[in-house]
C-alpha cells in the first residue's frame, strides 16, 4: 500500500550541523568567492538536496556549491515545492518541474549576450528559478517513518526542462547510493562544460554519458532542436532527448490526449493570457501539461507568470487566491483538491483525471459550467464560460484520434500536433509583423544632422484595416472571429511583451543605422577636406560617444575601435 507524504505543519529548516546553510559564514561569501564556478553559473544557480525530517519537516540537507546565496524564502519555496503534496501518493521514482519567484532585493541578472541571441522562448529568466525535481520515495525500515523520501533539485534560470531532466535521470539513481561525494564530482564535470551559446553544438559529458545538444537560436526556422546522447558501449543509453526546450516532442500529445477536441479553446487561453488552474492528479503531470500549454504558442514568448506545480505553502498563495480583486494573469497547475474550492472564482479550470479509454480512444473531456464546480470529487474537465473566436479544426483532431487507434509513434503524433500549434500562431503573428515593419521610418530619413527618427506608433484600428488584405485567411485555413481574437490580444500581457520586445529591436536598429551616417558623415568630411568647423567635429564625436555608451557592453569595444 501506498503511504502518502504528509505536508508538516512548520516551516522547512536547513540541515548542516557543522556549518548552517543561513550562516553568516556563507551568507557573507563575497562575489568573488564564485568566480572559480562561472561555466556552472551559465547552466545552473545550484543544485539542492532536500528530504524529509521528522523534527524539521522537509529540510534542505545539501547546497552545491556551498557558497551560493539563497534567500530564507527561497530555500523555503524549494523546500516544499521539491516534494509532492500528500494527495499525489507518488511511490518509487517521480520527476517533475517547478518554477518560483525570486526574493525582492535580490540582485537583478543583467541581459547578457545569450538572451540577445536566443529566441524569446529560450531565453534565460532575469526574475525566475526553474527547478527541475528528481523525488525518490521508497521503503526503508533504517527509517523511523518506515521510507526514504529525498528529492535531488536543479535550480537555473534556462527554461532547458528536457535536458536538465535528462541529466537527472543520469545521476540521480547513482546520487541516492553515493551521496555527497557524487555530487561535488559531477557539479565540477558540469563547470567544464562550454557556455550554452545559440546556434552553436555543444558536447555535455555527464558521468560517462555525452549529451550532444544543439541550442536553438533566434534566427533559426522555427521547431524543435535535436538533442543527441552519445554513450560508450559499457554504458546503457537513456532514450535519445529531443530537445533542451520544454516541453520535449513525445510529451506534447501525452498531455493533451484527453482534451484534444478542446485544443483550439486552450491556444485561444494562452495566447490571450488568461489566468487559468489545471488540476492533475500528479506533480509530473501538472507540471508537463503546464509547460506544454505555455509552449502551445511559440515562437510568441508567453509573457504571464506560470507556476507549473504549485502549492498551498507558495509564498504567492494569498496573491493569487484572494477573492477582493481579479485573479491574476498567470497560468497555475496544482495537484491538491483543496484549490477546488480556493479557485471557484478563477474564469478557466482545467480537471484532469488519469486517462480512461473509450474503446480503442481516449475519452475526452466536456467542457462544463463553472457553477458545477463545487466539491472535491469533481469529475474531470474543463470549467469555463469562454467561448472561442475561431472554430475547430475538425480535420486535425480527426487525424490526431484516427493515429490513436492505428497506433501511430507518439512522436509521430506529437510532430504533427506541434506543427499545427506553430502554423496557427505564425499565422496570427504574420500579419502583426507585417504591419509592425511599415512603422519603421525609410533608412534615407536617417540623417546625421538630426537625430534618429522615431518608431510610428502602433494603430489598432489601423492594423485591423489592413487584415482584409494581408490577414490570417493567407495562410489558415481556420475560419472564424479573427478580429475579434485580436481586439482582444490588445489588452493581454502577451501583446505588450511582444509589442515592447519589437519596438526596442526597431529603436535600436535606427540608432545604429544613425551612427553609422555620422560615422560614414565624419569620414567623408575629413576625407575630401571640407571646411568644416571645429566645434562641428567636436559635437559630432561627444555625439558618438553618448550613443556607443548607451549599447551592450559587448558591442562598445568594435565600434570605439573603429
Amino acid at each position: 500500500t501506498e503511504v502518502p507524504i504528509r505536508e508538516p505543519n512548520f516551516a522547512p529548516a536547513a540541515m548542516d550541523p557543522l556549518d548552517g546553510f543561513g550562516s553568516p559564514r556563507r551568507e557573507e561569501a563575497s562575489a568573488d568567492s564564485r568566480s572559480g564556478w562561472t561555466r556552472f553559473s551559465s547552466w545552473l544557480e545550484c543544485v539542492c538536496v532536500v528530504t524529509f525530517d521528522l523534527e524539521l519537516g522537509q529540510a534542505i540537507e545539501l547546497v552545491y556549491p556551498q557558497d551560493v546565496k539563497l534567500t530564507e524564502k527561497e530555500k523555503t519555496s524549494i523546500c516544499y515545492l521539491s516534494f509532492p503534496d500528500s494527495y499525489s501518493g507518488c511511490l518509487g521514482d517521480t520527476q517533475f518541474t517547478f518554477r518560483l519567484r525570486q526574493s525582492v532585493g535580490r540582485q537583478s541578472f543583467k541581459v547578457d549576450i545569450y538572451n540577445r541571441d536566443a529566441p524569446a522562448t529560450l531565453q534565460r529568466e532575469t526574475a525566475h528559478f526553474f527547478g527541475y525535481v528528481y523525488f525518490r520515495q521508497v521503503k526503508d525500515v533504517s527509517v523511523k517513518r518506515g521510507y526514504f523520501q529525498k528529492s535531488l533539485v536543479l535550480v537555473s534560470r534556462l527554461p532547458y526542462t528536457h535536458l536538465f531532466h535528462s541529466v537527472l535521470q543520469i545521476i540521480a539513481p547513482e546520487f541516492f547510493e553515493k551521496l555527497e561525494p557524487f555530487l561535488e564530482a559531477v557539479c565540477n564535470e558540469i563547470d567544464q562544460w562550454p557556455n550554452p551559446s545559440p546556434g552553436q553544438t555543444l558536447n555535455l559529458p555527464v558521468v560517462g554519458v555525452v549529451l550532444q545538444v544543439i541550442i536553438p537560436s533566434k534566427t533559426d526556422k522555427p521547431g524543435g532542436s535535436p538533442v543527441k546522447q552519445i554513450t560508450n558501449e559499457v554504458r546503457s543509453v537513456l532514450p535519445p532527448p529531443s530537445s533542451v526546450s520544454h516541453p520535449p516532442s513525445s510529451v506534447l500529445l501525452r498531455c493533451f490526449q484527453s482534451v484534444l477536441i478542446h485544443l483550439q479553446m486552450l491556444w485561444e487561453l494562452m495566447l490571450l493570457g488568461e489566468p487559468l488552474v489545471v488540476m492533475a492528479p500528479s506533480p509530473t503531470v501538472c507540471s508537463e501539461t503546464i509547460l506544454a500549454l505555455v509552449s502551445s504558442i511559440s515562437p510568441l514568448k508567453f509573457c504571464c507568470d506560470f507556476r507549473p506545480y504549485f502549492t498551498i505553502h507558495d509564498s504567492e498563495f494569498r496573491e493569487y487566491t484572494t477573492r477582493t480583486q481579479a485573479p491574476p494573469n498567470v497560468v497555475l497547475g496544482v495537484t491538491n483538491p483543496f484549490f477546488i474550492k480556493t479557485f471557484q472564482n478563477w474564469p478557466h479550470i482545467v480537471r484532469l483525471g488519469e486517462i480512461k479509454m473509450a474503446g480503442d480512444l481516449p475519452k475526452q473531456v466536456k467542457v462544463k459550467k463553472l457553477s458545477k464546480l463545487k466539491t472535491l470529487d469533481t469529475k474531470p474537465g474543463i470549467y469555463t464560460a469562454y467561448k472561442t473566436f475561431l472554430h475547430k479544426d475538425k480535420i486535425l483532431i480527426k487525424r490526431l484520434l484516427k493515429g490513436i487507434q492505428r497506433k501511430r509513434p507518439s512522436e509521430a503524433q506529437s510532430a504533427i500536433l506541434r506543427r499545427h500549434l506553430l502554423e496557427l500562431t505564425q499565422s496570427f503573428i504574420i500579419p502583426l509583423e507585417r504591419y509592425m515593419a511599415s512603422l519603421m521610418p525609410l533608412q534615407r530619413s536617417v540623417t546625421p544632422w538630426k537625430t534618429p527618427p522615431q518608431v510610428r506608433p502602433f494603430s489598432q484600428d489601423e492594423f485591423i484595416s489592413t487584415l482584409d488584405q494581408t490577414g490570417p485567411q493567407l495562410t489558415s485555413m481556420l475560419r472564424g472571429d479573427w478580429m475579434g481574437l485580436y481586439r482582444r490580444f490588445f489588452r493581454s500581457p502577451n501583446f505588450d511583451g511582444w509589442y515592447r520586445q519589437r519596438h526596442r529591436e526597431m529603436t535600436q536598429k535606427l540608432e545604429s543605422l544613425h551612427l553609422e551616417t555620422i560615422c560614414d558623415a565624419r569620414k567623408a568630411a575629413r576625407r575630401q577636406q571640407l571646411q568644416v568647423k571645429d566645434e562641428v567635429l567636436d559635437k559630432l564625436d561627444a555625439f558618438i560617444n553618448s550613443i556607443v555608451g548607451s549599447l551592450p557592453e559587448d558591442l562598445q569595444p568594435v565600434l570605439n575601435a573603429r
